[in-house]
């Protein structure tokens, strides 16, 4: 099965961001302590505070009937109460919560700690299996960490690390869902542009990064430290919350896609057959549909009378490759009779003209399909 995935953008922004954590953890050694207490916590979790409660107000108002945008909305909500407690706790009332160096490190902490970084995977959760998260499954997540902490009061061997230590295997259990979103957007889109997963990937980098300082914090006894971490919050804050109101949700778009189907079109369970295939393929190469950007899977049902998972399966069946690689096929041989009839024309201009959403797109699926960049294409014909 053929598909087209990359993912050096991602690992550029992962190499970037452990530069700049690598920068704030050395520049932190420089800040004074008193300092860090008294000015720089104080502005970084007003500000975490100030973001997360003013988003979460934002985005529960323009829901639209997003489960996805409900639940970053009421994760927002817990860290911007957890914080302002802190602040509160700390400025008004003179008790810290908790102390921001964690060299006098509890279980309690850890498990508060544990319990706001869980919550930070119930955004990605709902973005890859969106319904998925539930009551039931919450708890499976949630338990097996608070019995570890019940058992480091019982038990001779120190269980902190482990207890610490637990947000990293729920990290790593989503990560294994990254690679079957990315197949199933290639299944349903032609353009994974503002779709794909590239968002995913970097908002749990910034979280291992987050993660990665916390311990570095805890094993070095270094308050000011406490810095790099609280900026990588409040960014994560931020991002997230960019991602959730402008990014094209793919599940979204499939089911309101399905919705707008006309009640009396049939549903038919047909076995692909040289009739249907010559059907898609007249209407490929006459209609052309594929030089929309958003050329999407249902779009097929124009000329096949089947419903979304027997497209897909059509697709796989009689061209063994996914949607995605179907449609930018075809763009690429438009793409290849343009650049013949057309040598002078810019590869701008025919990305543009052939249905590809950027140049950058457009020459790294060409490469990935014929091996060969556009350019070098050209020269050899």
């Amino acid at each position: 099965m053929r598909y087209i995935i990359h993912y050096r953008a991602e690992i550029r922004f992962a190499l970037v961001l452990a530069f700049l954590v690598a920068i704030s953890i050395w520049a932190s050694e420089y800040i004074p302590g008193e300092y860090f207490d008294g000015v720089i916590t104080p502005v970084l979790m007003t500000a975490a505070t100030a973001v997360s409660l003013t988003f979460a107000w934002a985005i529960s108002r323009h829901t639209d009937g997003y489960r996805l945008r409900r639940v970053w909305a009421w994760t927002l909500l817990l860290w911007g109460l957890a914080d302002g407690t802190y602040i509160f706790f700390w400025f008004i009332v003179g008790k810290p919560v908790m102390n921001m160096g964690a060299y006098q490190l509890n279980i309690v902490d850890l498990m508060l700690g544990n319990l706001l970084a869980w919550s930070l995977l119930l955004y990605p959760t709902e973005a890859l299996r969106p319904g998925w998260m539930n009551t039931k499954r919450a708890l499976a997540q949630i338990l097996p960490m608070y019995a570890l902490g019940a058992l480091d009061y019982f038990l001779p061997v120190n269980l902190q690390p482990i207890v610490a230590l637990y947000p990293v295997a729920l990290v790593a259990l989503l990560f294994s869902h990254v690679r079957k979103y990315r197949l199933w957007c290639e299944e349903n889109f032609s353009s994974l542009e503002d779709i794909d997963e590239k968002w995913i990937v970097r908002y749990m980098a910034i979280m291992f990064m987050v993660g990665v300082v916390y311990m570095y914090m805890c094993l070095t006894h270094g308050p000011t430290r406490g810095f790099t971490q609280q900026w990588l919050v409040l960014f994560m804050f931020i991002y997230g919350s960019e991602q959730v109101l402008f990014r094209r949700d793919p599940w979204e778009v499939v089911r309101l896609s399905e919705n707008k189907r006309k009640p009396e079109e049939p549903e038919e369970e047909p076995t692909p057959n040289e009739a249907y295939r010559k059907a898609l393929e007249e209407w490929m190469e006459k209609e052309k549909p594929y030089l929309n950007t958003d050329f999407k899977l249902l779009d097929l049902q124009t000329v096949l009378p089947m419903n979304r998972t027997y497209l897909s399966q059509f697709i796989h069946s009689e061209y063994d490759c996914s949607f995605y690689f179907f449609v930018n096929s075809y763009r690429i041989e438009e793409a290849k009779r343009l650049m013949k009839e057309n040598p002078a024309m810019k590869m701008a201009d025919v990305s543009t003209r052939c249905g590809f959403s950027s140049p950058s797109v457009f020459s790294r699926t060409f490469t990935a399909i014929e091996g060969k960049s556009p350019h070098d294409w050209g020269k050899q014909n």
